[in-house]
């Protein structure tokens, strides 16, 4: 039995990873750590884990002192926040997967100047192996420090890496037009988040400076072994849960719709969790999943290639992936645990 904790388990993403986990016939949940319900019990914030779980939140100073007891921490908290955390568990030997931006990014000047803040342990950073198994599954196995990748970077990299890997685009022709759902703005109070503030509205934000934007650049630079700048244009849609990503670009040569679709089939074809859809993704149905649908469409009049994805903001995007990732570094099935469909309404 895996015995791991959750830290930040009141936020969305790590509500949505004590279920997985409470759900998880491989693991039992230590405990549950949280700044702002420190000994409130964790069914009092969520009801609806009313009798099902009744352990009550603890401290992060509480927590330190109890890390020999678990095999794996996850780490769901804002950028800025994971740096000592991650430093003490790996010190203690406990296996690390962060669902926050802290290692997600190579090099810590790119983290500095994107987030504003000083990457407090670079040296961890040759450490931290980027989560997405569908690229870096043999990586991850052998893992003992998990940088979980954030949810607009899974939507756009799957979307994009068979295009740049294959050298069917030209790299300064990305475009990114992704639409989210308001969770993937966090628990907390924000004015932007209200309900009379974003319902019956859509909004572009974070226009050419989000903090993605490099995340994604780095990833699919590898793709296409040179240095890719994109533009990335991220919107807030009124709905719970979700990330839709249209992606463009220019096509090298003329390459028919059919032939892309079998690049994509016969590059994702051992991918349980990627889906090469005829028709176009909709976020209904991958929502409650951790399934990425993949669309593409041809269009021969500009010569472009637009592919489209969608994701679950708060599975694939978040919590799934991190217990995909787990199930990897512990030898289990990777869709152990989050084999688990949409439905249909």
């Amino acid at each position: 039995m895996i015995k791991g904790a959750v830290v930040g388990s009141t936020g969305y993403a790590g509500q949505q990873l004590v279920w997985f986990l409470h759900n998880h016939k491989h693991v039992k949940i230590e405990f549950l750590v949280s700044h702002t319900y420190a000994e409130e019990k964790f069914s009092k914030i969520y009801n609806n884990y009313t009798e099902i779980i009744q352990n009550k939140c603890i401290s992060i100073h509480q927590m330190e002192e109890k890390l020999e007891e678990i095999d794996v921490l996850f780490i769901a908290l804002p950028h800025g926040k994971s740096f000592n955390i991650v430093k003490k568990a790996l010190d203690k030997g406990v296996k690390v997967i962060d669902l926050g931006a802290d290692f997600r990014l190579n090099e810590s000047a790119c983290y500095e100047e994107w987030y504003g803040l000083e990457q407090r342990f670079p040296e961890l950073l040759k450490d931290a192996v980027y989560g997405l198994v569908e690229i870096y599954r043999d990586k991850i196995k052998k893992a003992e420090f998990v940088a979980n990748p954030g949810c607009y970077t899974t939507a756009s990299i799957l979307a994009l890496y068979p295009l740049l890997n294959k050298g069917i685009i030209e790299i300064d022709s990305i475009i990114i037009d992704a639409k989210s759902a308001v969770s993937g703005a966090g628990r907390g109070l924000k004015v932007t988040s209200l309900y009379g503030e974003c319902n019956e509205s859509i909004k572009a934000y974070g226009v050419t400076g989000h903090r993605h934007t490099p995340e994604i650049e780095q990833e699919l630079s590898k793709a296409a072994g040179e240095k890719i700048i994109l533009n990335f244009t991220p919107h807030l849609v009124p709905m719970n849960r979700g990330i839709l990503a249209t992606c463009y670009g220019k096509l090298k040569n003329n390459i028919s719709q059919e032939e892309i679709y079998k690049i994509y089939k016969e590059f994702y074809k051992d991918e349980y969790f990627i889906r090469i859809a005829d028709e176009l993704p909709e976020t209904r149905n991958v929502r409650g999943s951790n399934f990425c649908d993949i669309g593409i469409r041809v269009d021969e009049r500009t010569k472009r290639v637009i592919v489209v994805s969608a994701i679950d903001n708060l599975i694939k995007g978040a919590a799934g992936q991190a217990v995909q990732n787990m199930n990897l570094m512990f030898g289990l099935e990777e869709n152990e645990g989050i084999n688990i469909l949409s439905m249909a309404i």
